[in-house]
C-alpha cells in the first residue's frame, strides 16, 4: 500500500494555478495521479501579497520595459510551500537557466518531489533566487509568456520516470537521450504501407542483427541531426 511519504509531492508556484493539472491530469499522468503515485499542488503566488490589490510586481530597478515578481512574496510563497515537508530540489524556469537534459530529468524524477516556480514578466527579482537557491533550468532557446508551459512539460518528463506511472519500464530504456543518442526509426503493421516496406532486418528474427541495425540507425540519425550530441558521445569514447 502507498503511503504519504512514497508519494512524489510536486509543487507549483504560479499566477496561474488554473492551469494545472491541465495535460497531467491524462493519459499515464492523470492515471497516475488518480492512484496517488504521485500529488500535485499548485501554489497562487498571489496569495502570499501584503496589500488589498494583491500586488506581486513591481517596475525594474534601474528602469525598462515590463513588470517583475516581487522578492518578497514569491518568498513567502516558497517559504510556506517547502514548510513541514521533505526537502525537495527547487526549480526556477526561465531562458537563461541550465539547457534541460534526461539526465536531470532522472535526477529530479528520484528525488521525493520537486518545487518549481514559474516565471511571469520581466522576471523575478534575483535577490529571491540566489537567497532560496533556486537552481534556474530553461527547455530550450526560446522565451514563452511564462514558466508554466515550461512547468508541464517538466513535469510530465518526471512523472513518467516514477515506478509504477509506466507499466512497460522497457520502454524508457531504449529512447532518445537515455544512452546519448536519438532513438533509432521505429515501425508497425502493415507490413507495406503506400509502397513502403517494414526494413527486412526487423522481420528477420535476428534479434542480434536487429540490435545492431537499431544502434547504427541511433547513431546515423544522431550524427546528422544532432552534431553536439554526436561530439560528445566521440569524446566520451563511447562511439568511433
Amino acid at each position: 500500500m502507498t503511503t504519504s511519504n512514497d508519494i512524489y509531492k510536486a509543487s507549483v508556484l504560479t499566477l496561474y494555478p488554473e492551469m494545472f493539472p491541465g495535460p497531467l491530469g491524462l493519459s499515464l499522468a492523470g492515471r497516475a495521479l488518480e492512484r496517488e503515485i504521485w500529488s500535485l499542488e499548485a501554489v497562487n503566488i498571489r496569495d502570499f501579497a501584503d496589500d488589498k490589490h494583491h500586488t506581486v510586481d513591481g517596475t525594474p530597478a534601474g528602469g525598462g520595459a515590463g513588470m517583475v515578481l516581487r522578492a518578497d512574496v514569491v518568498a513567502r510563497a516558497l517559504d510556506e510551500t517547502v514548510k513541514d515537508k521533505p526537502a525537495r530540489p527547487m526549480i526556477c524556469l526561465t531562458p537563461r537557466g541550465t539547457p534541460l537534459t534526461q539526465a536531470k530529468v532522472r535526477e529530479l524524477a528520484e528525488a521525493p518531489g520537486v518545487v518549481i516556480l514559474c516565471g511571469r514578466f520581466e522576471g523575478i527579482d534575483e535577490r529571491v533566487i540566489q537567497s532560496r537557491a533556486l537552481e534556474e533550468i530553461s527547455l530550450g532557446d526560446f522565451v514563452l509568456s511564462g514558466g508554466e508551459p515550461a512547468a508541464l512539460s517538466l513535469l510530465d518528463a518526471i512523472v513518467r520516470l516514477i515506478p509504477g506511472v509506466t507499466a512497460n519500464q522497457a520502454s524508457l530504456v531504449e529512447e532518445s537521450f537515455n544512452n546519448g543518442l536519438l532513438e533509432y526509426p521505429q515501425f508497425t503493421r502493415p507490413n507495406t504501407w503506400e509502397g513502403h516496406e517494414i526494413p527486412g532486418v526487423l522481420t528477420s528474427g535476428h534479434h542480434g542483427e536487429i540490435a545492431d541495425w537499431r544502434r547504427a540507425q541511433a547513431e546515423e540519425i544522431t550524427r546528422l541531426r544532432r552534431p553536439d550530441l554526436w561530439a560528445k558521445q566521440r569524446s566520451q569514447g563511447q562511439i568511433n
